[in-house]
This record gives structure tokens, C-alpha cells and sequence, in this order.
């Protein structure tokens, strides 16, 4: 069942975006040659408590840390620990934050130092799905809408979609429904209404689209092993179009 919410409820959950905006800045900051994925958990860490918020991942299914961490050809779910970045990699940081009982997710793919033309165009690539995708996120647009205007734009580009995993409807749980697919036909499938939130999140390979789960049954990496890039927003379907809740307030 999705769950609309209010305008108050927005706004809430707000809040808790706007923290999360805050921890993934802190977490680019310092993701540098060096530096261990346990520090950047620990960073954002203090930074969501600084800001009188909860990590959401922390403890959530029980996972072990408050960041996922993935790198180079994880996925996500990567588990932060003893990890020392190398200059050349790419790093995916997800981050989410409780505020008054609402959540807020968002995850950014770094750059550490210097990295290759085919890691760079990767996420610029993922970024731009990513604002492809929002773009259909208006009352009257499909759920679909969403699916295929990031598939178009990654595929237009030679990379692929993780198709094994999905964005989701968010409130007052991490994860609600609807699932958002990044690939499908436009204009089919659920019909968006205003006040539906969505957590809308292309995950995409340098090369083919399949996946697996290392043996920690957390970090999902590439088959293939080439390099995954991951970018999420949380938005409201608002009566004007997308309103993207995880930015700085």
C-alpha cells in the first residue's frame, strides 16, 4: 500500500534530508587518498548526531555501520571498516537519517583524487540518470515514466542498470512501497499522485548488469567486476512536479 503524505509530513521528512545532505558533504570532503571507509562512517556518524538525528542504517536488519561504503566495483551495501582509499577509486557513500520519527536517504559516488575517463564519465552518467528520472516524478506521469527515463539515459551511454535492485517509497519506514525499478516501458504500471515520496536511486555498471552478494550477505558487487556508481535522492511528488528533499536546507 503507498502512503500519501501531508504537507506536514514533507516537511518533516525535510529535515531529516537536509541532514543527510549534510553527512554526505562531510563524507566527500574526506574521502581522500588515505583515509578508511571506517573513518567516513565514523564521520558521518557524528555528523548526523551533531544535527539531534538517529543513523537509519545503524543496527537497520542488523547491519553494522551507518554508512554503506562501496568501492570500485561494489554496488552497494559495502560494510565501512579498515579499507584505505587509493587514488583512482570511486566510492559510493549511502546515508540516511530519522528526525522526528520521518527518514531521509540520499547516496553520492566520490571521486578519490584522480580517476580514470571511464570512472569519470560513469558518474556523470549516474548523475544525470538520476535528474532524468526525477524529472518524471509529477502527479499523471507513470511509475515507469521514472524506470525509463533513467534506463534511456544510461543505456544511451553504453552502461548498464543493476535491474536486481531498486529505489522505494519512504516515510515513516526506510523502505515502503512502491518499488522504482531504473528500467522498464513509459507509461505503465502505478499511476503518481501528489504526496507519494520516493527514494529514487540508479545503480549503474561499466559493464554488464548483473550482480551477486559477497559472503558478509551485505555488499553486492558486479559479476564482471567492472565499476558500479550509485546516486540517490529522496523526492515528493508535489501538485508542481518533483520536490527533491535531501539537499541542504
Amino acid at each position: 500500500m503507498v502512503i500519501l503524505k501531508s504537507t506536514e509530513e514533507i516537511e518533516k521528512m525535510r529535515v531529516s534530508g537536509s541532514v543527510v545532505a549534510g553527512a554526505l558533504d562531510a563524507a566527500e570532503k574526506a574521502a581522500k587518498p588515505g583515509v578508511t571507509t571506517g573513518e567516513l562512517d565514523d564521520i558521518v556518524r557524528k555528523y548526523i548526531e551533531s544535527r539531534g538525528a538517529k543513523p537509519a542504517f545503524l543496527g537497520y536488519n542488523g547491519f553494522p555501520a551507518s554508512i554503506c561504503a562501496s568501492v570500485n566495483d561494489e554496488v552497494v551495501h559495502g560494510i565501512p571498516g579498515d579499507r584505505v582509499l587509493e587514488e583512482g577509486d570511486i566510492i559510493g557513500v549511502d546515508v540516511g537519517s530519522i528526525v522526528g520519527g520521518y527518514y531521509g536517504d540520499s547516496a553520492r559516488t566520490f571521486r578519490v583524487g584522480r580517476v580514470s575517463e571511464e570512472a569519470d564519465r560513469l558518474l556523470d552518467v549516474t548523475r544525470d540518470a538520476l535528474e532524468k528520472g526525477i524529472e518524471q516524478a509529477r502527479p499523471g506521469r507513470h511509475l515507469s515514466d521514472i524506470s525509463h527515463a533513467v534506463q534511456a539515459e544510461v543505456e544511451s551511454h553504453g552502461f548498464t542498470v543493476v535491474r536486481k535492485l531498486v529505489g522505494h517509497g519512504i516515510g515513516r519506514n526506510m523502505h515502503e512501497d512502491p518499488q522504482v525499478p531504473n528500467f522498464g516501458r513509459p507509461g505503465r504500471g502505478l499511476l503518481l499522485r501528489q504526496g507519494m515520496v520516493l527514494a529514487i536511486e540508479p545503480m549503474v555498471n561499466a559493464g554488464g548488469d548483473d550482480v551477486r552478494i559477497l559472503d558478509d550477505d551485505w555488499t553486492v558487487v558486479t559479476i564482471d567486476g567492472s565499476l558500479s556508481a550509485h546516486f540517490e535522492h529522496t523526492v515528493a511528488i508535489r501538485e508542481n512536479g518533483p520536490d527533491i528533499l535531501t539537499l541542504n536546507a
